[in-house]
């Protein structure tokens, strides 16, 4: 538990993951939701029906985003962004200006354009930007990046990602199949844990980069696969099913010099193999937290930010060049040396 300060926060967006964060939120008694924007009466009349449950008044609602922002900034300390990906970079943009500390879902932003603005913004404005990443903000994919960033390890030589779901009928008339909204298909919704937990395991930018998306007649992308060099020569293989049977899991391992680490691209669980042994053994780690206790935790100060917008900008880069070398059937992308080069550590507060 945090302190007990109470921060005021607003939600722009009470889809059922919204929801989902809500439903752990609205007994705390370091929290007050104040306000929500949901266009939707009847996304709206679910998040009455959660406060009802909980004995609990339920917050206001402005349906449209630019007023929400104008009417409730001054009564709030901190917003909470789950919305379709095209509208992230200028609700979060908007919400910075207002002077609130933002909490992002995923992904961050539709390019690294905006990724860059939205960090510049977020240096301007000096105000909090946690992306809600799970992989990030697990304490498995923490700890894991500890290790591959102290040397104990040795070098990275390898990574190899593979993520599957039976997404492209779950999703099938939702604003994830629409790609003005989503900004990408199954690679971009859930690939996009992959491929921002790979980013930060490894710890640096890709140099290179080739690429190829598969549509299955859909509007988006179904099927993926992605091979890329880091910029210290490290290989990696993204593999992403959205057809699979009705199922939905994942597997990273990261190959390196003294040892072999896997993890999920949730960061669910972390396991090492050192040289020496014959097998993978679990590694013991402190329990994960909600979301929003962890973005209290940042806010503090008590820890610092584990999911900054450096990584997203890190992920962003890596889906700009995905998305080129697909346009160009799988034709290399080379990063220029400038961008490969950058490092983000994770561990800025702000």
């Amino acid at each position: 538990m945090t302190d007990g300060q109470i921060t005021r926060v607003g939600f722009i967006g009470t889809g059922v993951m919204a929801r989902t964060h809500l439903a752990e939120m609205v007994g705390r008694a370091d929290t007050a939701v104040v306000a929500v924007c949901e266009p939707s009466a009847a996304a709206y009349a679910q998040v009455v029906e959660l406060f009802d449950r909980h004995g609990r008044p339920a917050p206001a609602n402005e349906p449209d985003w630019q007023r929400f922002v104008a009417t409730f900034a001054a009564e709030l300390d901190a917003a909470f962004i789950l919305t379709p990906h095209a509208f992230h970079f200028g609700q979060a943009t908007a919400c910075l200006e207002a002077g609130l500390d933002v909490l992002l879902e995923k992904p961050m932003v539709l390019t690294a354009a905006e990724a860059e603005a939205l960090i510049a913004t977020r240096d301007r404005t000096g105000r909090l930007l946690v992306v809600a990443f799970q992989g990030s903000l697990s304490p498995q994919v923490r700890e894991a990046s500890r290790l591959l960033r102290s040397g104990e390890l040795g070098p990275i030589l390898n990574i190899s990602a593979t993520a599957w779901q039976n997404w492209s009928t779950i999703t099938i008339d939702t604003w994830r199949q629409q790609p003005d909204l989503s900004g990408g298909g199954f690679m971009f919704d859930t690939g996009a844990h992959m491929l921002n937990t790979v980013a930060d395991l490894a710890g640096e930018d890709f140099a290179e980069v080739a690429a190829w998306l598969e549509d299955d007649g859909r509007p988006v992308d179904i099927r993926a696969a992605v091979i890329g060099r880091l910029a210290s020569g490290a290989l990696v293989t993204m593999n992403a099913c959205g057809s699979a049977i009705p199922s939905c899991h994942s597997e990273i391992r990261v190959f390196a010099t003294g040892a072999i680490l896997k993890t999920g691209i949730w960061g669910e669980s972390l396991e090492i193999q050192r040289a020496g042994a014959t097998t993978l053994r679990k590694v013991r780690a402190v329990a994960g937290l909600p979301v929003w206790e962890q973005f209290l935790n940042v806010r503090s100060g008590r820890i610092p930010n584990p999911s900054p917008p450096e990584v997203g900008l890190r992920m962003a880069r890596l889906w700009d060049a995905i998305r080129e070398s697909a346009a160009r059937a799988g034709s290399v992308v080379r990063l220029p040396a400038t961008v490969a080069t950058v490092t983000g550590t994770g561990s800025a507060a702000r």
